[in-house]
């Protein structure tokens, strides 16, 4: 007699154990926020479900439901797919080079039949994080701090962000770079190289500003510095979004009543500059309320990888969380003024299907590293680490 195997009281109740060691707080506490950001893309639209919030909140249900099915996914499978994932993540990559479809004079999407400007950059953000975590669990401690096989780490994260800058995506280039960069940091590289990198960066930053940015992004940075020089050009989006963020004061102006949102005066309202959308609404409280979510998130993911047996668990949910308090810094530093505009969503909050898709798959190998906490995944060595 053929039975399916979640029928069978062996896997059954295999399941149930590890449906019972997913941290549900922290589930709770990214559907509060997804929840919250199809409120404010309902509020921003008008207090309509189209053409944001009824999808938002779909994709939500979809993601969370692959979240969970992947939590109950062993270590070993993530260790296993690892690079292939990777692979792929770069050889769409070299597509969208190749054949990538352009919007407002960037190239990062590709139409994939049905999906349409699904962004493959979202995917290297999972590829990294799993192919260094990878990497990081077969070698040893003094190869992780100073060696040769430093160069493999780092032609890892070179090219995916080489790729990201042609397209170009400054702001996601340089969260890819900032994701490896604290993994490396993590997995023990030496405080030397560390100190070299930064020096390096300082002097090559000036030189990259003039040579390697294109003459758009050359502006951004110009306006951040300066942006009311600027008031109706480039220093709109920033002005706005200060406007927005100042009226709100301490309790906002309420659900559905900001005025430059609402008004078509604040850009990418439903995108880029939703933070600034909420606090509008909600105030000083309402935003904070929310960052404080998010450091809760980070806190959660935090205990997470430090309860992992496995090196490889570490340092995947230590990635992941690097990913999700980047774009959580770079989005609020952004939208306040304090960051040039680079086109990084809060994640989660708004709208957004690929970005979607790359944090709950991370929440996802986050979730898997606390319910397998304690498998042990043989190195390329035949070491168990």
């Amino acid at each position: 007699m053929t039975v399916s195997a979640l029928t069978r009281p062996g896997e059954r109740d295999r399941l149930i154990v590890k449906l019972s060691q997913i941290d549900w707080t922290l589930c709770g506490a990214i559907t509060v926020v997804a929840v919250a950001g199809g409120a404010m893309l309902y509020s921003v639209a008008g207090r309509a479900w189209s053409p944001w919030a009824a999808e938002h909140l779909i994709r939500f249900g979809g993601w969370f439901v692959l979240m969970i099915a992947l939590a109950c996914v062993d270590l070993r499978v993530w260790f296993a797919i690892a690079y292939p994932v990777y692979a792929v993540a770069l050889v769409l990559l070299l597509a969208v080079a190749a054949h990538g479809h352009s919007s407002l004079g960037a190239q990062r999407w590709l139409n994939l039949g049905p999906i349409h400007q699904f962004q493959p950059s979202e995917v290297m953000k999972i590829g990294l994080v799993l192919a260094l975590a990878r990497f990081y669990h077969s070698v040893s401690a003094k190869s992780a701090r100073l060696s040769w096989w430093l160069l493999v780490p780092a032609m890892l994260i070179g090219a995916p962000v080489a790729l990201v800058m042609k397209q170009p995506d400054l702001g996601t280039a340089l969260l890819i770079a900032a994701i490896g960069a604290t993994m490396m940091i993590l997995a023990g590289l030496s405080w030397r190289i560390i100190a070299g990198g930064a020096l390096l960066l300082g002097v090559a930053a000036p030189l990259a500003i003039k040579f390697a940015l294109k003459p758009y992004q050359l502006t951004r940075l110009l306006t951040f510095l300066n942006p009311a020089a600027d008031r109706s050009g480039a220093g709109y989006h920033i002005m706005q979004s200060e406007i927005a963020l100042g009226s709100g004061g301490l309790l906002g102006k309420g659900f559905g009543l900001g005025s430059q949102s609402q008004l078509n005066f604040l850009p990418e309202k439903q995108t880029d500059f939703m933070f600034a959308s909420l606090a509008e609404e909600f105030g000083f409280v309402g935003a904070m309320a929310i960052l404080l979510l998010y450091a809760a998130m980070i806190f959660m993911c935090l205990r997470i990888a430090s309860i992992a047996h496995s090196h490889f668990g570490r340092l995947s949910a230590a990635g992941v969380t690097a990913t999700l308090a980047f774009c959580v810094l770079m989005n609020a530093a952004m939208v306040t003024g304090l960051a040039p505009v680079v086109g990084v969503p809060m994640p989660l909050l708004s709208w957004g299907g690929t970005v979607m898709m790359s944090m709950m798959i991370g929440f996802g190998l986050v979730l898997a590293v606390r319910v397998h906490r304690y498998s042990e995944i043989t190195s390329g060595k035949g070491s168990v680490l």
